[in-house]
């Protein structure tokens, strides 16, 4: 999408929304160039969109305030994260103000007793975890980066953990929201369920700041299990490496983790974070449970990768050895980049059925070798999830244009199969031109709800909606 296409407040709007804002904020509003230019994107996409102004609040009233005073002069907002977003959710693309909720870092209530916590949306998964470690407890959601929560809830986010622990939408029991004219709203509760009213805490889970602002999170947590093995298992074959996930799957085997590395993204991990494994499509994969209860778990999934031609367990049951392989497949990322300096990771992500996963990532698998591009497959594949990172030269029209028709027949083959767009990315500005694909006439409830609750159409302009 051209940044141009929406139009931008005029300057005098901008400046007496500013006044305002600074009246109250004083030196946490700014317009230098810099922050600016900070704001403009996240890791996926460049800059395609600047912002006029950047606000940091520290409370929900600030953050009320904000919105009201931007609502009153129809000045759009862009919530901002960690930055970390991948599908160009955080770009400015009609200017206006990006709302910065990284000082929102309190964590406000932990109960062990209950399970459960809660916190304020700049929190980080990593913080929140150090945090709660004495307590026995931790909060499995791992997307990888060191996302803010609150971001995490924007996107929906999920993890390497969410075969067996769920992403952020079966962890989040409530929300404090500030809607777009200035109300706090807070919805939920700490029960785990409820059938009293419509499930507004759901509905802002993966609205990537179109309804609202988020501003705090009530979480789930779990107790840290009582034995912890994590192993890596390689194949000769991408085939018999995705027959196995699916044939535990359908064993009803409770894994925690089951990461899928083809031979080509195993080559970035080996490079980039000094591995010793061979170049072949390989699992990483995490038992979690009572001793027994892991041993038997290790012991039938052992059983499965041979009969389909895997080699033998190469387990990790140290803490720092487990650290050192999940921050290696964490870095896939930078490893990906470190394959080709100087280009660009157009990373992408698709979801599907477990049933449809094998013939979909061999798919895709030879839809990347005819591409000529190189483009290393990575993925949660216990959940039928995976992601591609195409590597292309921006300055090359060529190579941009085969990477934009890759990551598009990657997402319409997930589509086509019953699965979605994004696992956990999220759609942004890069995946709208799915969601009529996806959802159909659906598409037309969603923009009735972004009319009812954002009628200024203030909230991230540009996005999710086609």
């Amino acid at each position: 999408m051209n940044a141009n296409a929406l139009p931008r407040p005029r300057p005098e709007i901008i400046a007496a929304v500013g006044a305002s804002l600074t009246e109250r904020l004083g030196a946490r509003v700014t317009a230098a160039q810099a922050v600016l230019d900070q704001h403009s994107h996240g890791e996926g996409l460049p800059a395609v969109g600047v912002p006029d102004l950047v606000v940091f609040p520290e409370t929900n009233e600030e953050v009320a305030f904000v919105l009201a005073r931007c609502n009153e002069r129809r000045v759009p907002v862009t919530p901002f994260g960690a930055g970390s977003s991948l599908e160009g959710q955080l770009a400015a693309l009609a200017g206006g103000v990006s709302l910065d909720m990284g000082r929102f870092a309190k964590i406000l209530e932990v109960t062990p007793e209950s399970l459960d916590c809660r916190v304020q949306a700049g929190v980080t998964r990593e913080a929140l975890n150090a945090h709660i470690r004495d307590t026995g407890l931790f909060f499995p959601v791992d997307p990888g980066a060191n996302a803010s929560l609150g971001g995490m809830a924007s996107t929906r986010a999920s993890g390497t953990n969410a075969v067996r622990y769920g992403t952020m939408r079966e962890n989040i029991l409530g929300l404090t929201v500030v809607t777009p004219d200035g109300r706090i709203v807070r919805t939920g509760s700490r029960a785990r369920k409820s059938s009293a009213g419509l499930d507004l805490t759901h509905l802002y889970v993966g609205s990537e700041g179109t309804l609202g602002v988020i501003t705090e999170i009530q979480l789930r947590l779990y107790g840290v299990p009582e034995t912890i093995v994590a192993a890596v298992c390689q194949f000769d074959k991408l085939e018999d490496a995705v027959a196995a996930v699916v044939t535990a799957l359908q064993s009803n085997l409770e894994m925690a983790r089951i990461e899928l590395l083809d031979e080509v993204q195993m080559r970035a991990a080996i490079r980039y974070s000094k591995l010793d494994y061979a170049e072949t499509p390989t699992l990483f994969l995490e038992f979690h449970g009572s001793p027994n209860g892991v041993r038997e778990d290790v012991e039938m999934m052992q059983t499965i990768t041979t009969d389909l031609g895997g080699g033998e367990f190469q387990f990790a049951e140290r803490p720092e050895d487990r650290s050192r392989l999940w921050k290696a497949r964490h870095n896939s990322y930078q490893a990906v980049m470190a394959l080709s300096p100087g280009k660009s990771n157009m990373g992408t992500d698709a979801c599907v059925p477990i049933s449809a996963l094998p013939a979909c990532l061999l798919e895709t698998k030879a839809d990347i070798v005819a591409s000529g591009l190189t483009a290393p497959i990575v993925g949660h594949v216990g959940d039928g999830n995976f992601h591609l990172g195409i590597l292309f030269d921006p300055n090359d029209a060529d190579e941009t244009e085969r990477a934009e028709a890759l990551a598009f027949r990657t997402a319409r083959r997930a589509i086509s199969m019953g699965g979605t767009c994004s696992g956990e990315h999220g759609v942004g500005l890069h995946k709208i031109v799915h969601m009529e694909a996806e959802h159909g006439q659906g598409i037309a409830l969603m923009k009735a709800v972004k009319k009812a609750l954002d009628p200024n159409g203030i909230m991230n302009p540009g996005k999710l909606y086609p």
